[in-house]
């Protein structure tokens, strides 16, 4: 694989792990700013995210490794170029005497071809995908492109003690061409990527309850529910090492109700008892299952999601506890509950689910309720006159 070649494979493969690791942040960011999905937008920040990866392996990668000052005083760079325009010398030097179509395929070309085509999505992303004007487009280019020159010429800021690529000024002139190009095409090329503000104003608008929306919606509370643990588990052994004590080698008890008994009670429990009743998931997709009373909100967040949690945790115990058996029976019951609870949805009424079914609830979008509030609130009383 050729050193053209390869940081496309680093981009194409980095971005997609990039990119499912941002996936539920995504999907939330989408459903809170434009009140629903929009899947043009998404494949966009999927691109955005090869491009961003391929970007790095470009211009930053590979770095020097094993002995680095060894490989400094071998293959270092002493100073910076910083003459403009010097790509115009160092390819008449290279294609000197050769006809035109070996010419236009001299390292000398493809590498000046190379920087300015190498921006041209980084305009076309910021001028549409973003929605910035053409000039803070370009000087956003501008900008990246000296940052990255910048941290090439001083070794990431000192982590390599020498400037392990050439800091050049061409480098930065092509890449703001580029960058410019792809402003001036964004319109065109990305004609049919919505635009954030257009999606933005409305938000507000009630939405058909789907089963992507519920599916989501449990996707949210999962994740926030191992989030949540692993945040405050990372915490929990932060402090010890802070506090000079040994951190343990496996779960003990502290580690086990920071990692599942507090998520568990602040993910499934406590939201039944607050607000709408609904699960934090479903506030964040704007769904309410429209349940009275705190009873058949707690049945509601227990089957399935609390059970999923405590099954969960008790998968999880300390080995030194000497539940291994349970924790076997929790774990199989845990996938059993997360695939029945997924299932259920496109099966029943109003895509309420397993959690509908038991407790009673008709989920519904919060934002219709609200609408039908305000107009009833704005209806004159029988005994009003006109």
């Amino acid at each position: 694989m050729s050193t053209w070649t390869w940081p496309a494979y680093v981009g194409v493969v980095g971005g997609v792990l990039l990119f499912g690791l941002l996936l539920v942040p995504i999907l939330l960011f989408q459903v809170r700013r434009y009140g629903a999905l929009n899947g043009r937008r998404l494949v966009g920040a999927a691109a955005v995210a090869v491009y961003g990866v391929a970007l790095v392996a470009y211009t930053l990668l590979p770095l020097p490794t094993g002995d680095l000052a060894a490989w400094c005083a071998a293959h270092g760079y002493g100073s910076a170029q910083l003459r403009p325009l010097q790509f115009v010398d160092d390819i008449r030097d290279a294609t000197a005497g050769e006809p035109l179509s070996a010419a236009i395929r001299s390292p000398a070309v493809l590498q000046v071809v190379l920087n300015v085509v190498l921006f041209v999505p980084w305009g076309v992303i910021v001028r549409r995908f973003l929605g910035w004007r053409l000039l803070p487009a370009v000087a956003s280019a501008f900008a990246a492109s000296l940052l990255i020159e910048t941290t090439q010429y001083t070794g990431i800021f000192g982590l390599i003690p020498c400037s392990y690529r050439v800091g050049d000024v061409d480098d930065l002139l092509t890449n703001t061409l580029g960058g410019l190009l792809g402003a001036l095409v964004a319109p065109v090329v990305l004609r049919w990527m919505p635009q954030a503000h257009d999606l933005a104003a409305h938000r507000g608008e009630p939405r058909p309850v789907t089963v992507w929306r519920r599916w989501l919606g449990m996707l949210l509370d999962a994740a926030a529910f191992v989030g949540l643990g692993f945040v405050l588990d990372v915490a929990y052994r932060l402090v010890l090492v802070a506090a000079g004590r040994p951190t343990p080698t496996g779960e003990d008890g502290v580690d086990w109700v920071l990692g599942n008994a507090v998520p568990l009670v602040v993910v499934f429990v406590w939201p039944a008892l607050v607000g709408s009743g609904a699960s934090w998931g479903q506030r964040a997709v704007w769904l309410d299952p429209g349940l009275g009373g705190r009873p058949r909100r707690l049945l509601r967040a227990t089957v399935p999601g609390g059970l999923w949690g405590l099954c969960g945790a008790l998968a999880s115990v300390p080995a030194s506890w000497g539940l291994s058996d349970v924790a076997e029976v929790a774990r199989v019951a845990a996938a059993v509950l997360a695939v029945v609870a997924v299932v259920a949805v496109p099966f029943t009424r109003g895509r309420r689910g397993l959690s509908g079914v038991v407790s009673g609830a008709v989920v519904r979008d919060v934002r219709g309720e609200t609408r039908w509030s305000a107009a009833q609130s704005d209806r004159p009383s029988p005994s009003s006159t006109p």
